[in-house]
């Protein structure tokens, strides 16, 4: 049976599944928890998800579920997820238009980053600087993100230049207007923390970029033209290459 015949969103799904591989190929899941969502209704708020605890090294195009962010019900079904995601998820599709995609991670760097008293990321190298003024430092940590934990968190990104969150004393969600946007921004984000902290062990002072350069170089790295989707189309073409189930 072709199960790409039966289901919506096919495109969709395999950028999912294979943003969902590579993370793990980077170390950045952890065990059978995170979750990333992608809307596919235009308010937003039906949305696929990865099915409750399944690891995301198996996860297949044809595993993902819909989710209704508007119905509660939505976390009855076979699969359906656990209610953290549903409470993060809902919340932002909810409540922020422009998160078409989200993907929260528990990653090692910025979760040391959100440990950090002082979670702002200096522009100390080019990745750095991609984020200068465009992080939500949370500082409100309510425990598990539950429908009110999660609303909490969505009502913060008022601002849609700030399309990263560091979720204080928990890890990072990062959202955007595509799969291959919000993973790319996922990716360097984790590149540009474990420099940070790498550069911070050394005992050394941070050589800081200048407001007005950190700022340049942000917006010239926004106009850079197709990195995202080119960086997702290689990293398929990889799975492609070594006969990965992730496109099923």
């Amino acid at each position: 049976m072709n199960v790409q015949q039966n289901l919506t969103h096919w495109a969709e799904r395999v950028d999912m599944a294979a943003a969902f591989r590579w993370t793990v190929r980077l170390n950045m899941h952890e065990a059978v928890a995170n979750h990333f969502s992608l809307a596919i209704s235009d308010d937003g708020t039906r949305f696929l998800m990865n099915p409750n605890q399944m690891h995301f090294a198996r996860i297949k195009a044809s595993d993902l579920i819909v989710v209704d962010a508007n119905d509660p019900a939505s976390i009855e079904g076979p699969n359906a997820p656990d209610p953290t995601a549903w409470g993060l998820h809902g919340g932002l599709h909810r409540l922020v238009p422009h998160a078409r995609c989200a993907m929260h991670v528990h990653s090692i760097y910025a979760t040391v980053l959100a440990s950090l008293q002082d979670s702002m990321l200096p522009p100390i190298d080019q990745n750095a600087c991609t984020f200068f003024n465009r992080i939500i430092v949370d500082n409100g940590y309510g425990g598990l993100a539950f429908e009110d934990e999660g609303e909490r968190c969505a009502a913060q990104f008022t601002d849609p230049k700030k399309k990263v969150m560091v979720m204080g004393n928990h890890g990072v969600l990062i959202i955007g207007e595509t799969v291959a946007e919000t993973f790319n921004r996922l990716y360097y984000f984790e590149r540009a923390c474990e420099n940070y902290i790498r550069a911070l062990q050394t005992g050394q002072p941070l050589r800081v970029l200048p407001d007005d350069v950190a700022e340049k170089t942000a917006q010239e790295l926004e106009a850079y033209p197709e990195q995202d989707a080119r960086h997702l189309a290689e990293l398929k073409a990889i799975l492609d290459e070594e006969g990965s189930t992730y496109a099923q």
